[in-house]
């Protein structure tokens, strides 16, 4: 007797199954996030070293250009301050920025072997996440230093700080490395909003600025504060900054938790949009590349 052979489904071939296949693909995540650590520190002497030097040259030139110069003074502990906002920015910057650039550096993969094309971006959020941990630590000693004690809520906004920057990464990064697989331009515009992007959010200054030059309840001001990545940057200074004192900690922009709401649903909608975009193009990848 002849046994039934139940016929295969069809797959679109360069298509699979999305972010789901690709995060149960831990293995081939950690090959491709070790790969990209090599690549980049292939002959260096310091090695993973570089992910404190660069972001601590990056703080003493914000802090002695804009906390010594242009005297911040107002804002008490703004070493710890402006910190927690860079690594923030810093961070995310160079998710989206690797994450753009993914699909086209890997084209020789894409070309040759099937495997979820989301791992590329995916990888390049694991890379930043490598290089946030030390920041944090460096960030906790100073925060120590000037009298924060952790707490409660400052745990959860530390924890809803990276959730949030990461989501916002992954959803950008996933439209983005799709548009940019197309349009080589794209990865060009993303290295000029990323230059200036550390000015939009209150990272080297205090979020007052922006209300006093635009109107506390103006439309501008309102956007600006629900702005995601401003949110992330608003819950690192409560979880890192705002608790070593009473005035740190008065300082905080009003309605941060509503603001907080409705950052994780932008960042939901933009990372199932992204996800969208991704799948919708994913099998013109290698006819492209």
């Amino acid at each position: 007797m002849t046994a039934a052979v139940e016929a295969s489904p069809l797959v679109v071939q360069g298509r699979g199954g999305g972010l789901r296949e690709a995060l149960q693909r831990r293995h081939l995540l950690s090959l491709l996030v070790r790969k990209e650590l090599r690549v980049r520190y292939r002959a260096s002497v310091l090695g993973l070293g570089w992910s404190y030097v660069k972001p601590a040259v990056q703080f003493a030139v914000y802090f002695v250009g804009m906390g010594l110069l242009l005297d911040q003074r107002a804002i008490g502990d703004y070493a710890v301050y402006l910190f927690g906002g860079l690594a923030v920015v810093t961070t995310f910057s160079e998710a989206v920025g690797n994450a753009t650039r993914s699909v086209v550096v890997n084209g020789d993969l894409v070309r040759k072997i099937y495997l979820p094309r989301e791992l590329f971006p995916l990888s390049s959020l694991c890379v930043a996440a490598v290089h946030l941990a030390p920041q944090l630590v460096v960030l906790a000693v100073g925060a120590l230093a000037a009298g924060w004690r952790p707490d409660p809520v400052g745990i959860v906004a530390l924890v809803a700080a990276v959730v949030l920057s990461f989501a916002l990464a992954l959803g950008c990064g996933l439209l983005l490395a799709a548009l940019n697989v197309l349009f080589r331009d794209i990865e060009n515009v993303v290295d000029l909003v990323l230059m200036v992007l550390v000015w939009v959010s209150p990272v080297l200054y205090p979020w007052q600025r922006v209300a006093g030059l635009l109107g506390e309840d103006s439309l501008a001001t309102q956007l600006y504060q629900a702005n995601p990545l401003t949110v992330a940057v608003e819950l690192m200074h409560r979880a890192t900054w705002a608790n070593a004192s009473d005035a740190n900690l008065a300082a905080l922009p009003p309605h941060l938790a509503r603001d907080t709401a409705v950052a994780f649903a932008v960042a939901g909608g933009l990372v199932v949009l992204g996800q969208l975009v991704f799948r919708r193009l994913t099998g013109r990848f290698a006819q492209e590349l």
